[in-house]
């Protein structure tokens, strides 16, 4: 059985916030294929009478940096310092990247001119928020070995004010084979973790990096294994990771979310959090600086793919090559906690779903229930050393009316769904099931978790549902109460002030 790796739960843990104060001290070489990438905007009335095609009248002109220099773009956006190396031509696209980069500095930019060879341009026409045509200006042959040694020379001067490197690859000549190799076995040397984002047919030239992040069609094509579900996608992670003889493989799989597939490790699926789709471009790019970046404060794996799918899903809500700014992606883990909240309060069947899925991942399911009216440290501190002896933690929760029956009429003082949101606000808790009846026999039934912990007012034998989890070869145990606490007593001391 695949062993779990304990940082994941840095997932449900509402971590992530923390790690944005970490981003200014951040520092992202990013090495690849720098773009210059333009917007003709405006408005289409009519189709031309020369042709079948639709006019657009031009109405404003943008333009920003693309392909590796999007990714460092992201990089200073999100609120850290970004190291770009590439090449340009010497035409005025490239005078343009210079303005850009001028007018950005948390981007320190160390690209190398070529004489007759153009700046790539990617030249969009809009109407509102569709592109109509895309037109493309490159040369995307591989650079010459002179100019091989001169960006990988900018690229070793650079390194070591780096703490992870990202390949930027969009197969336009600069990551060769000997710039890929050097680049990899030089960054190694120096320590520092290396994610690459591929676009080649096979993944045999990325060897030797930490993470390879290929969208589902590049690992299906790669692997030959298809990613329209979970499984293909963790087939196709698997295939990648012998291939590039990788540590790690994220697949972006676009509306379906990343899968983080490991060695040794159990594979993670991080569902997708965009409210709207607008436009994907450059969405991956966001996606590998918020993952580098996350990787670089500190974050293991799992947390630092949550960090990236979030940032991503704030991409695509815009239209065209946008970034996403530390103060958007604040807001958007605020709004993913208090969707989390829901996501913990789930439904019997579902919830039945979900421990056996924990299970198969080899973690140890905790259960314990009850009416957690008027939460008090008592309660808070029974939670958290439960969750400290398990890997998940499941809290049963009685229904109003079957609070009212073991309480009396006038319990509880708050209703269920309002017990619910707090029980799921609690770091310790995974998981929260309300249950109709008096006891959660039915429910433990159900779950059969791996414990089953209840207060220490309580023996053994005295335990619902500690039978049934004893023959299914789990464990039972008691817990120490805190002395003083009491919902009732609580109860009890608001009405004597009250009267």
């Amino acid at each position: 059985m695949t062993r779990h790796d304990p940082h994941d739960a840095a997932i449900a843990d509402g971590t992530l916030p923390g790690l944005l104060p970490h981003f200014a001290a951040c520092r992202v070489l990013v090495l690849g294929d720098v773009m210059l990438d333009r917007y003709v905007l405006g408005d289409v009335r009519r189709i031309s009478p020369e042709a079948p095609i639709p006019v657009l009248k031009a109405e404003a002109r943008r333009a920003v940096l693309g392909g590796a220099g999007n990714v460092a773009q992201n990089v200073a956006a999100l609120g850290a310092q970004a190291l770009l190396v590439g090449v340009v031509g010497m035409d005025e696209a490239a005078a343009e990247i210079s303005r850009l980069l001028a007018a950005a500095p948390a981007i320190a930019a160390c690209l190398v001119p070529v004489p007759g060879r153009p700046t790539t341009v990617k030249t969009r026409f809009m109407s509102g928020g569709h592109q109509l045509l895309r037109l493309d200006e490159e040369e995307a042959g591989a650079i010459l070995p002179a100019l091989e040694a001169q960006v990988l020379a900018e690229f070793e001067q650079a390194l070591p004010r780096a703490d992870v490197v990202v390949l930027s690859d969009y197969a336009k000549g600069v990551l060769t084979d000997r710039v890929l190799t050097e680049a990899i076995a030089r960054a190694r040397a120096a320590r520092k973790r290396v994610i690459a984002d591929p676009k080649r047919p096979s993944f045999a030239a990325y060897r030797g990096v930490d993470v390879l992040t290929p969208n589902e069609s590049e690992a299906a094509r790669a692997s030959g294994d298809a990613t329209d579900d979970d499984e293909g996608a963790v087939r196709a992670g698997e295939a990648a990771l012998a291939q590039a003889e990788a540590g790690a493989v994220l697949v972006t799989r676009s509306a379906k979310g990343l899968t983080l597939v490991r060695r040794g490790t159990a594979p993670l699926h991080v569902p997708t959090r965009a409210r709207a789709i607008a436009d994907v471009s450059g969405a991956g790019d966001t996606l590998i600086a918020a993952f580098a970046i996350g990787l670089a404060a500190g974050a293991e794996m799992p947390a630092a793919a949550m960090l990236a799918n979030v940032a991503a899903g704030v991409s695509v809500g815009k239209s065209g090559t946008a970034t996403v700014g530390h103060t958007e992606l604040a807001a958007a883990l605020h709004r993913r906690e208090l969707l989390a909240l829901d996501d913990k309060i789930a439904e019997t069947e579902t919830a039945r779903e979900t421990v056996a899925a924990w299970q198969a991942q080899g973690l140890r399911v905790g259960f314990t229930n009850g009416c957690f009216d008027l939460v008090h440290p008592g309660h808070v501190r029974l939670l958290a050393r439960a969750r400290a002896a398990c890997d998940r933690l499941v809290v049963g929760l009685n229904s109003d009316a079957s609070v009212k029956r073991l309480k009396g009429p006038d319990r509880p003082v708050q209703n269920e769904m309002a017990r619910a949101t707090v029980m799921a606000s609690i770091g310790a808790v995974d998981l929260v099931v309300l249950f109709e009846e008096d006891t959660p026999e039915a429910l433990i039934r159900v779950m059969l978790p791996n414990l089953l912990f209840k207060g220490a007012d309580y023996r053994i034998d005295q335990v619902v549902g500690a039978d049934i989890v004893r023959a299914h070869g789990g464990e039972v145990r008691l817990i120490d109460l805190e002395v003083g606490h009491s919902t009732t007593a609580t109860i009890r001391r608001i009405h004597q002030r009250a009267g």
